[in-house]
C-alpha cells in the first residue's frame, strides 16, 4: 500500500461565498470524477467547491480511503489516520477561507459518503450545515465515537440505489432510521438503480442544500 497526502482541488465561488460544500468521491475514483456534480448541487456557485483526493493509493487503482475488509466496518488502521488527515486538511482550507462549519455542507459517494458521515457526526467534530449521503454507510470503526446526541435537527440527505451490489440498500435505511431516531432532520430516498446517483438523488440533494445554505 502507497500513502500519500490529503489534498483538494477547489472551485472557486462567483462572488463571496455563502459557504462551502465538500464533495467527497469513492474508492478507486479521484476528485474529478465528483467535480461535475457541483454543476448540478450549486448552479450558482454560490458556494467553495471543496474536492478532496483519498491519501491511499490501492489495487485496482485511483485513490482509496480505507481499506475494504467488510462493508459497513472500515479497517481503523488505514481509516483512523485518513479521517484525522482530512478533518485537519479541511479545517484549514475552511479557516484561510474564513467559512465557518456551520456554512459549510459535506457530501460524498460511497467511500466518500462514509467519509462524510464521520465529518459530520463523529465526537469532537464541529456541526456541519448539512451532511449528503450518496450510496454509503455510518462507519462502525474501534476507536472512533459517533455524537448522534448532539445533531439533532441537522438537515441531512440520503440517497441510495434498491438495486445497489456493492453497498446493499440496507445500510442507507439504517442511516436513515438511527438519524431520524436521534432527532435530525432527515430526507430518504431510494430508486431502482446499482452502485450510481440518480437524477432524483441529485434533486433531493441539491433541495437539502438550498435549505441549509440559503442565499
Amino acid at each position: 500500500m502507497e500513502r500519500g497526502q490529503v489534498t483538494s482541488v477547489l472551485r472557486e465561488p462567483g462572488s463571496t461565498p455563502a459557504g462551502a460544500l465538500v464533495l467527497t468521491h469513492g474508492r478507486g475514483a479521484d476528485a474529478d470524477d465528483l467535480e461535475p456534480l457541483l454543476d448540478h448541487l450549486d448552479p450558482d456557485r454560490r458556494l467553495l467547491g471543496i474536492l478532496p483526493r483519498g491519501p491511499l493509493f490501492l489495487p485496482p487503482g485511483g485513490r482509496h480511503w480505507y481499506i475494504v475488509r467488510q462493508v459497513g466496518f472500515p479497517d481503523p488502521s488505514t481509516f483512523l489516520p485518513t479521517f484525522e488527515e482530512l478533518a485537519a486538511h479541511l479545517d484549514s482550507i475552511l479557516a484561510e477561507r474564513e467559512i465557518p462549519w456551520a456554512q459549510a455542507a459535506v457530501s460524498g459517494f460511497s467511500q466518500g459518503a462514509v467519509m462524510s458521515y464521520a465529518l459530520a457526526l463523529g465526537a469532537g467534530r464541529p456541526r456541519p450545515a448539512a451532511v449528503v449521503a450518496f450510496s454509503g454507510f455510518i462507519p462502525s470503526v474501534e476507536g472512533f465515537d459517533l455524537a448522534l446526541a448532539d445533531r439533532a435537527g441537522l438537515p441531512v440527505s440520503i440517497s441510495h440505489g434498491s438495486l445497489d451490489p456493492v453497498i446493499s440498500v440496507s445500510f442507507g435505511r439504517d442511516a436513515r432510521d438511527r438519524l431520524t431516531a436521534a432527532g435530525l432532520a432527515v430526507r430518504y430516498r431510494e430508486d431502482a438503480v446499482g452502485h450510481t446517483i440518480s437524477p432524483g438523488a441529485l434533486a433531493q440533494a441539491r433541495a437539502v442544500l438550498e435549505e441549509a445554505l440559503p442565499p
